[in-house]
């Protein structure tokens, strides 16, 4: 191929969003486009979501973009907009799909870098797993360093912002309450989980104030509660669920400790079971320093190294980091006073994204396989 427009492939995927684990068509668009390009796909297994080199030998560095939707309903006013009802690139994964080909596309034009690129085109981002279904199909054995990158609304394109710390780990919890129930006139004749349930709801607020360090940022939020369908029935269940945010598996362990504590001992002073499910989405997502070293030196070829605010969000990015270093960087997206952020409706996610990003792959890529060769 030679020529290449990704802007126009980036408009395509943003108008045909796909779920997580549904990406088909994204998977064949990436695919066909890659194959174009004379990049070997390789074969692993995969549902969906594309693996492919380019260059032979090593060190093999791996570059890796998401490429699923989220569930929520475009702003019907946007100019590009989800043609997929109810599906909507609402993170701005349609730029990371779009850089990671842009730069593609020019290390395909390089016969000259040695070692190998592999390009990792991950489904499933948003639902946690995506990135365990590459590692256990053996893609990043081998691998010597990990880059990827997330657009960021909150700066300007043309700007980037590196540091140690980039995104929160990532906890779900949920909590189901089991009691006899009775008639809401005779309360006295079973137990109820609806006191308990409010009661843990109000002392869980207090685990990261008294239990968490002040200079160690946490969240633990309740986000969803259900209990009771009819209106004189005291329920035999309830429930609720929400998430941690840490930049510290040990934070994290104390939060839990403390988590578990309080339920258990509110369940049995109010003579009601509790269930506890304590899942973790991500891990902290942390730069190797060596890698961002030199990032950061790299950064001004191309682009204004801002000052880093690091996301209470999680990012499963983040497991790569078992298997190989990691590099991560925030890209301006958008930078408007007020603009939406992601996961929004409203979020809207500005071209110019996608040079600066290609950008930040294939100078930072080069610096390091130039170094460890």
């Amino acid at each position: 191929m030679e020529d290449f427009d990704p802007i126009a492939l980036r408009h395509q995927l943003h108008r045909f969003p796909e779920l997580s684990h549904q990406e088909h068509r994204t998977t064949r668009v990436i695919t066909e486009t890659l194959e174009a390009f004379g990049a070997r796909i390789v074969e692993c297994g995969l549902t969906t979501g594309v693996v492919a080199d380019i260059g032979h030998g090593e060190p093999i560095v791996a570059l890796r973009a998401d490429i699923d939707g989220l569930p929520v309903e475009e702003n019907a006013s946007h100019a590009l907009r989800s043609e997929n009802a109810g599906v909507m690139h609402a993170c701005g994964h349609d730029l990371h799909m779009a850089a990671l080909l842009s730069a593609a596309w020019r290390f395909a034009q390089d016969a000259t870098l040695p070692g190998t690129i592999r390009l990792l085109f991950q489904p499933a981002e948003e639902t946690g797993n995506g990135s365990a279904e590459l590692i256990d199909a053996g893609v990043l054995d081998g691998v010597s360093a990990v880059i990827g990158f997330h657009n960021n609304p909150n700066y300007a394109p043309g700007h980037i912002a590196l540091g140690r710390a980039m995104m929160a780990g990532c906890v779900r919890f949920a909590v189901e309450l089991h009691a006899t129930g009775s008639h809401g006139a005779y309360p006295h004749k079973g137990t109820s989980p609806i006191e308990p349930l409010a009661a843990m709801v109000t002392q869980l607020q207090t685990v990261v104030s008294r239990s968490v360090g002040a200079t160690d940022p946490a969240v633990l939020s309740v986000t969803e509660i259900h209990g009771g369908d009819v209106w004189n029935v005291i329920p035999t269940h309830a429930g609720f669920s929400g998430t941690v945010r840490t930049f510290s598996e040990q934070v994290e362990s104390t939060i839990e400790q403390r988590f578990r504590t309080i339920v258990t001992s509110i369940a049995r002073a109010f003579g009601i079971t509790a269930h506890i499910e304590w899942e973790r989405l991500a891990r902290p997502l942390r730069n190797d320093p060596a890698l961002l070293a030199i990032a950061e030196k790299s950064v001004p070829q191309y682009a204004t190294l801002d000052p880093l605010y690091p996301s209470m969000a999680g990012e499963d990015f983040a497991e790569y980091g078992a298997k190989a270093p990691l590099l991560f960087a925030f890209v301006g997206s958008n930078g408007t006073p007020g603009a939406a952020d992601w996961h929004s409706p409203d979020f809207i996610g500005d071209d110019a994204t996608v040079a600066t990003a290609a950008d930040f792959y294939t100078v930072t890529a080069t610096a390091l396989i130039t170094q460890m060769v």
